[in-house]
């Protein structure tokens, strides 16, 4: 793998793979909790409507121009990141590459494409208000970081998205979308040398040198969004006429800068409620008791703080039983440590889960963005599976301790 830093300040890698499926990304360190002086949404909004035309192309032609080659271009945005990311046959990588750097530094936002796309997005809001499991979530978040730039909606609300303007759009692009702030990533069977070229042209055909300093080895992380978290403990039952009953207990968590206790964190929650079905609470609610479709245990890392959230769905009639069964199998994992032979199969099987998750060329390709807008660096695998390694049954409790302490803990329920 290749990595380096153009003279504007973006960074870049590019890593040989064994697939004829090439992936290029462009992360921006920017996502909704910058929204400070604009519309809330408009991060998000500005992912859905920068695809609407450029200096170049039109929306018809941006639209069809990978497609016809078999590829596909997409977007997501985040609390902290806005991503344009391509997947095309490796032969069709630079007219891919090139495709991404026009969206983000010559986007035109035509007005009758914005009428069109407040629609589309006021509708995913309404959509989501009608998925009480996903709506809960959103709202869970809202509320722990509530006065916090974290507590920002992604999509916005109805009422902010409508107001979103042309200039509004275009002043957020300018002020936001700085190559100091980016990162290029490829991942592909490709000449590793002659793509970093191809990529460094690119760098100066649409930034040239526009950096007014040069970054150090960690992207700088301060600005007006990262202040300290409130910490407001709550708990809220709101009556929503659902037929089922859904649940979120949660709280902070360590952020993508505390490295030990953020992975003991990993560990913790897939120990508890992972993505198998071997975790502990599918376990005893699904499998034992029948209580639950799906319980997971999910941890969100942010540069400042992290957030760790319980959730499930259950018949109201077994709402109390949940909550009372995942306190009961939170105080285990505080009161004594794993076995050494529990700890080592649970350390086995989250390094299985991530070597699998990575051997996808598209996952690798937005992971290494992640890293490079985070760290400035990509660690190699082995770095993570001697951290991992290193992690000892009494982190493991320490953090059950500290995330999960009865005075911390937040609670939101939907009835």
């Amino acid at each position: 793998m290749i990595s380096g830093k153009t003279e504007s300040g973006l960074r870049y890698a590019v890593k040989r793979s064994g697939s004829s499926v090439g992936y290029c990304a462009l992360s921006i360190r920017c996502g909704t909790r910058d929204e400070a002086g604009f519309h809330s949404g408009i991060a998000h909004f500005v992912e859905h409507t920068i695809f609407k035309g450029t200096e170049r192309r039109s929306a018809s032609v941006i639209n069809g121009y990978l497609d016809k080659l078999g590829g596909e271009l997409n977007a997501f945005t985040t609390k902290e990141e806005i991503v344009f990311h391509a997947t095309v046959l490796k032969e069709d990588l630079p007219k891919a590459s090139a495709l991404l750097f026009e969206l983000a530094t010559c986007p035109t936002f035509p007005e009758h494409e914005i009428n069109t796309e407040k629609g589309v997005v006021v509708d995913e809001i309404h959509s989501y208000k009608d998925t009480p499991s996903e709506d809960i979530y959103d709202r869970f978040e809202e509320l722990l970081f509530e006065g916090h730039p974290l507590s920002r909606p992604i999509l916005g609300t109805a009422a902010s998205v409508k107001k979103i303007s042309h200039d509004e759009l275009i002043r957020f692009v300018m002020e936001k979308f700085r190559p100091e702030k980016m990162a290029f990533t490829v991942v592909a069977d490709i000449d590793e040398r002659k793509m970093e070229r191809d990529v460094l042209k690119l760098d100066g055909k649409f930034f040239g040198r526009t950096a007014d300093d040069t970054p150090g080895n960690v992207p700088e992380q301060v600005s007006d969004s990262y202040v300290p978290v409130p910490g407001k403990r709550f708990e809220k039952t709101l009556n929503k006429r659902n037929h089922q009953a859904n649940c979120v207990i949660g709280g902070f968590a360590p952020s993508l800068y505390q490295e030990r206790e953020r992975l003991a964190t990993v560990l913790l929650c897939n120990i508890l409620g992972g993505p198998a079905s071997n975790s502990i609470l599918n376990n005893v609610l699904r499998e034992k008791n029948g209580w639950v479709y799906g319980v997971e245990c999910g941890y969100t890392q942010f540069a400042d703080t992290g957030m760790v959230a319980i959730s499930l769905g259950c018949d109201k009639s077994n709402l109390d039983k949940c909550i009372n069964a995942v306190e009961k199998e939170i105080r285990k994992l505080q009161e004594a440590p794993l076995t050494e032979r529990r700890l080592k199969a649970a350390k086995k099987q989250l390094m299985g889960q991530l070597a699998i998750s990575g051997d996808n060329g598209e996952t690798q390709c937005l992971s290494m963005g992640k890293s490079l807008l985070a760290y400035g660096k990509i660690s190699g695998d082995s770095k993570t599976k001697e951290l991992i390694e290193g992690i000892t049954a009494e982190d493991v409790r320490e953090m059950a301790q500290v995330i999960f302490a009865p005075e911390k803990l937040s609670r939101l329920i939907y009835i």
